[in-house]
């Protein structure tokens, strides 16, 4: 009990003391920036993962002679393995991370510009790339974040640190398509939307970024190739909230891995890295049941499965654009509505999909022929601009260059 209190009382003082900070950033916008300099990060600086990724290798692949791409993280074997790969990546608190922190011109992000470094930030072009297309509602449209929608004084002032750095800096947030520019303009408080695909799309569905992913990751993709070959590859990707661990009220795995055995599948499961879970699943992990580490990059892993189950994850938009089968498995619907998160658009619509709620439908799912397409279509028509959603890289390359008058060395 003593090392809980201890351990929030040392969680206080680290969130409360960055008002410290303060002043260095107000001071940080009198640094001459480089419009040359494009810094990524992601996830608080803990991941090497998603549409910064994506448009880093991007821009490093085919775009080295007009920017220097650069990646600034927190974790110091992203940096080695970027290193390694002869990208140029450094640690936020080196020398070097935060002289590049405070030269680049532009800083784009996932979350926030704290995946870099929201201290150093001040005077850069701000570009939230984001994680995803909310099926869910997110940020200030989501009443039950307290950050953004405090119910009280208290709340206010508790949060007060985090609805600065969290949401002033940011000048424009990427957005797949015009249908989805009210949303996003509500959500971020914002009309400074960039319109085109997702980099991380590219990989998805092109050949235009080539990957670079860890020993263990590499090892993984490896087993799911291997197993493709004579099993039908099925990926589990759930939404992380509390009540989550229904999953085993639902599913009977002896019954589970009975039926994954007689059929030739094998079920992955990649949870969220917030997920309590976790364990468990590892407890089960069988011939016929695997646990993908939650950290790892989940793109390589779409362009090898036959089937995606999911429930309220925007990973199926993204993995519509495979036209590829998708199961919505949704068991804790009604609960998840009522505690968790309101949602932009009725469940039932725009999931294209068989929804599935016990055991016994999953598995019918599953033997099903797919005939759903005309219903992906029909949502993908919506949430992307299809004539762009391949090339989003560049397009988001070329509209940066043009909003910061950057001249292409030709």
């Amino acid at each position: 009990m003593m090392n809980k209190k201890v351990k929030t009382i040392w969680n206080n003082i680290k969130y409360w003391s960055q008002a410290l900070l303060l002043p260095v950033y107000a001071l940080s916008h009198l640094m001459p920036r480089d419009k040359h300099i494009w810094v990524m990060g992601s996830t608080f600086g803990r991941r090497f993962a998603d549409n910064p990724k994506y448009f880093y290798l991007y821009l490093n692949q085919h775009h080295r002679d007009d920017i220097r791409a650069i990646w600034i993280s927190k974790d110091k074997s992203i940096v080695n393995l970027l290193n390694k790969n002869l990208l140029e990546a450094y640690y936020l608190y080196s020398l070097k991370g935060i002289w590049f922190a405070l030269r680049a011109k532009v800083y784009l992000y996932d979350n926030y510009s704290k995946d870099i470094c929201f201290t150093l930030s001040g005077g850069a072009t701000k570009v939230n790339l984001w994680h995803g297309i909310p099926l869910k509602k997110i940020q200030k449209d989501n009443q039950f974040d307290l950050v953004r929608n405090p119910k009280n004084c208290l709340q206010k002032i508790k949060w007060a640190l985090r609805r600065v750095s969290d949401e002033k800096p940011t000048d424009y947030v990427l957005v797949t398509s015009d249908y989805l520019k009210p949303i996003f303009s509500s959500a971020f408080n914002t009309k400074n939307t960039i319109v085109c695909g997702y980099p991380r799309n590219d990989f998805l569905i092109t050949d235009s970024i080539d990957n670079i992913a860890t020993d263990d990751e590499k090892a993984m993709y490896n087993n799911i190739i291997n197993k493709a070959k004579d099993h039908k590859v099925i990926l589990y990707m759930p939404t992380f909230r509390d009540s989550e661990h229904r999953f085993f009220d639902v599913i009977s795995i002896t019954q589970f891995e009975s039926y994954l055995k007689e059929h030739n599948y094998v079920f992955y499961v990649k949870l969220h890295p917030k997920s309590k879970v976790n364990e468990r699943f590892m407890e089960l992990q069988s011939k016929y049941i695997k646990v993908i580490n939650p950290e790892y990059d989940p793109y390589p892993l779409l362009k090898l499965i036959d089937v995606l189950i999911t429930d309220y994850s925007s990973i199926y938009f993204d993995f519509m654009l495979t036209n590829k089968p998708i199961i919505f498995f949704p068991y804790d619907l009604e609960e998840y509505l009522m505690k968790s998160r309101e949602m932009y658009f009725d469940y039932e619509e725009f999931t294209p999909g068989n929804k599935v709620f016990i055991q016994e439908d999953l598995e019918k799912a599953l033997l099903e022929t797919d005939k759903h397409h005309n219903d992906r279509e029909r949502i993908l028509q919506k949430v992307f601009d299809l004539q762009y959603c391949n090339t989003g890289s560049e397009n988001l390359y070329m509209y940066i260059l043009e909003k910061l008058l950057i001249h292409r060395k030709d």
